[in-house]
């Protein structure tokens, strides 16, 4: 389960994140990622829409990706916000395959966000 301290809870952080955030995709699943300036733990959002399946489906692909996530805490920046938004594929893919995507997704991220601040003008 996905500790308290690291759920987004606000929809203004859900909407920040992907608006501005840097953005990894795949065929399960799309990742965006922005940093925030409050200082603490990153913050983790799931989105799973009634395009992915009916009640009983997006609550499997909830349960997994929320477990995954929770397993891949340490790698995700202090202070980042990080959505998570299921595509259809992700009701038929195993734990494993979403696992796969989402670290690939989550890489993509990461690298994007971190040549953003590269290219960013000093203050």
């Amino acid at each position: 389960m996905l500790p308290a301290a690291h759920r987004m809870r606000r929809s203004a952080d859900f909407q920040q994140t992907v608006r501005r955030g840097a953005r990894g995709g795949r065929d399960t699943l799309v990742v965006h990622l922005t940093t925030s300036t409050d200082p603490g733990p990153p913050a983790v959002g799931l989105v799973v829409s009634r395009a992915v399946g009916n009640a009983v489906t997006r609550n499997r692909v909830k349960r997994r990706l929320r477990a995954l996530v929770t397993a891949r805490l340490d790698e995700v920046p202090d202070g980042s916000l990080l959505v998570v938004r299921a595509q259809p594929a992700a009701a038929a893919s195993s734990s494993g395959e979403l696992g796969r995507d989402l670290d690939k997704a989550l890489a993509t991220a990461r690298r994007r966000l971190t040549g953003r601040d590269e290219h960013r003008a000093p203050a």
